[in-house]
């Protein structure tokens, strides 16, 4: 199938754009790869301390070097249910890879929270920083040098990411990613938003809407709607870091145990000494990020990774901006209705079709570089298939030639919308990324009075009070990661949800983050400039005149031009900043860069010399 002209377009102009930040950085890795298998250069004491707590049979093969050892960097946690399943996964890895004669160590462990928890509350400042913190987690377990690959175990927001930038520092080493999958469905979504929008309306009690949730959240695995946690799993096999299809089958089950294996396996396979060798920086190119972003927009993905793919990017030495997330988005087509676009979860998604008939639709049609490296060995057209285990033996076959259901996953030809799930807002505000897959046409144009606020509380304070029953666009300002880490803001979600449930034209204007789980108001999210930086948001006053026209792309304030010019700028209020660890990251919010640079406050990452933004 021909190539789609303006993914060729807007790939040539992504490899145009990072020449010399990719070229320095495959310099780089293919010196450290140039080396061999690091454990070659350490001293005898180096060594002794690196295999001293290894058994016998490991500690031999690890001091004769003749055997391949791969790293196990995991984010185990037995809070979270998206991160338990991993208490069991090394024992499992290294078990498979004595089958084939390698050795595995646990290098080190990374922190994993979860939004889910954090919403709301001070901590939820913290989130989107932990990516960066994973990313040296996974840098300091990798500085050993004892690997010849890495496994990285995580699942969910911040961890994906993070793994993958601190891995992509050492490039020339083979990754692949393993996941835990998604928990069985619990309560059905429409039936949680429901009563999470009784619960804003006063019309049941705390302990109902907790009974829910909790029907809701029940068990090992990452949660059913397609979040960030679940897009996070799209992108890894829409990029070729799983085996095929690993991304969804659920934990505790054979399938899941046999993909984890032939992970481990394959890893070892891949390995620096192999003879197909396959290094994870050389597999992440620009067509591997262009794939990723074309995958984001077909599935209506998480608005995260306008963000996270922005910075796995620059670690990689490739970069891209919103533009071209805006220009693919615009060839790519909805083909995917799951909560909060649609009733159905990740799970009814897997069982009419999955990923499989979904990457299969869109190489098939031209909107997916199927020449690119993968961890399976082949190009993309091997992850057009679904796993099975039939007598104990893992096997791949084609996935269902159409959808099982159409209501969940439609076909090229017939889709849910024309356009992806994500769009580019220009104007006098600022730029921003809006989510519109789950939007009613209808509420896709807002144009009414703003209301200000600098928090959430200060939102909701009003609305309980029944003071915001009226058409309004509610611009919630100083939340961008130069503020206050950027903190996801839906404990907004279901007043707004009530108010236009009402019949009032709202919307939500910010610079901090609505994630994944962006729902059916629109929200013009991450703006850029943030109003810490000088941003324009920092000018808007209560009752200005806005207009987010998510059908034109445009954010633009009505104010007269030289009114605008005499308003001063909102400072900064300073209690957000203090509490609850935030006082641990006040480094980490002077350093990081814009919403569309990745929010990293690693300085120097992947930077362009003199034509950034180009």
């Amino acid at each position: 199938m021909k190539l789609n002209n303006t993914l060729i377009q807007v790939t040539d102009r992504i490899i145009r754009r990072s020449d010399k930040t990719r070229t320095r950085y495959l310099d780089q890795i293919r010196a450290a790869g140039q080396q061999g298998p690091g454990r070659s250069r350490l001293s005898c004491g180096n060594l002794a301390h690196g295999i001293a707590a290894s058994s016998g049979e490991d500690k031999a093969a690890l001091k004769t070097g003749g055997k391949t050892n791969i790293g196990i960097v995991t984010s185990y946690n037995d809070m979270l249910s998206a991160h338990q399943p991993f208490a069991e996964y090394p024992d499992i890895i290294k078990q498979a890879l004595h089958e084939i004669g390698a050795v595995a160590q646990v290098a080190g462990g990374v922190p994993a929270m979860c939004d889910g928890v954090t919403q709301g509350q001070p901590g939820m400042e913290l989130s989107l920083f932990s990516r960066d913190v994973i990313a040296m987690a996974t840098a300091i377990a990798l500085s050993h040098n004892m690997f010849d690959g890495v496994v990285l175990l995580g699942v969910c927001d911040k961890i994906i990411p993070g793994l993958l930038i601190g891995a992509l520092s050492f490039g020339h080493l083979p990754a692949i990613c393993i996941p835990a999958g998604p928990m069985r469905s619990g309560l059905p979504n429409p039936e949680k938003a429901r009563i999470r929008q009784l619960f804003s309306q006063g019309k049941i009690s705390k302990d109902e809407l907790l009974t829910a949730e909790i029907k809701s959240y029940h068990s090992p695995g990452t949660c059913t709607f397609y979040g960030t946690a679940n897009s996070n799993q799209m992108l890894m096999e829409v990029m070729g870091l799983h085996m095929p299809g690993a991304a969804f089958a659920n934990p505790d089950t054979e399938l899941r145990g046999a993909l984890t294996k032939a992970a481990a396996q394959r890893c070892a396979s891949i390995g620096i000494s192999s003879d197909a060798y396959t290094p994870l920086g050389q597999l992440i190119d620009e067509r591997t990020i262009v794939n990723a972003i074309v995958g984001l927009h077909a599935t209506g993905g998480s608005t995260n990774h306008t963000i996270h793919l922005v910075a796995i990017a620059r670690a990689a030495g490739i970069h891209i901006d919103w533009t071209d997330f805006d220009e693919l988005g615009s060839i790519t087509p909805l083909l995917c209705r799951i909560y909060p676009n649609g009733p159905a979860d990740v799970n009814h998604f897997t069982k009419v079709g999955g990923l499989g008939l979904v990457i299969g639709e869109l190489l098939d049609n031209g909107l997916l570089h199927e020449d690119v490296q993968t961890v399976a060995g082949s190009g993309l057209r091997a992850y057009a298939s679904q796993p099975i285990v039939q007598d104990e033996a893992l096997s791949w076959q084609p996935a269902v030639a159409a959808s099982l259901d159409e209501n969940i996953i439609r076909s090229y030809a017939k889709p849910f919308a024309k356009t992806g799930g994500l769009k580019l807002l220009t104007g006098s505000l600022g730029r921003a990324i809006i989510k519109i897959s789950a939007v009613q046409p209808i509420h896709q144009i807002v144009r009414a009075p703003a209301a200000v606020f600098h928090s959430q509380d200060e939102f909701l304070d009003q609305y309980n009070a029944g003071q915001l029953e009226r058409d309004m666009i509610a611009v919630l300002r100083f939340q961008g990661p130069r503020a206050n880490g950027m903190p996801e803001l839906h404990k907004l979600t279901p007043c707004l949800g009530t108010l236009q449930d009402k019949g009032f034209a709202v919307a939500l204007v910010t610079d901090g983050r609505m994630s994944g789980a962006s729902g059916k108001v629109p929200a013009a999210i991450h703006v850029s400039p943030e109003a810490a930086l000088g941003g324009a948001l920092g000018k808007v006053m209560d009752d200005d005149m806005i207009l987010l026209d998510a059908v034109a792309g445009r954010l633009e304030i009505e104010v007269s031009t030289r009114q605008w010019a005499r308003r001063s700028q909102t400072i900064l209020p300073e209690t957000i900043q203090t509490g609850m660890g935030r006082e641990l990251f006040s480094g980490f919010r002077q350093l990081t860069g814009t919403a569309e640079q990745g929010a990293l406050s690693i300085p120097g990452l992947g930077d362009l010399p003199e034509q950034e933004g180009s």
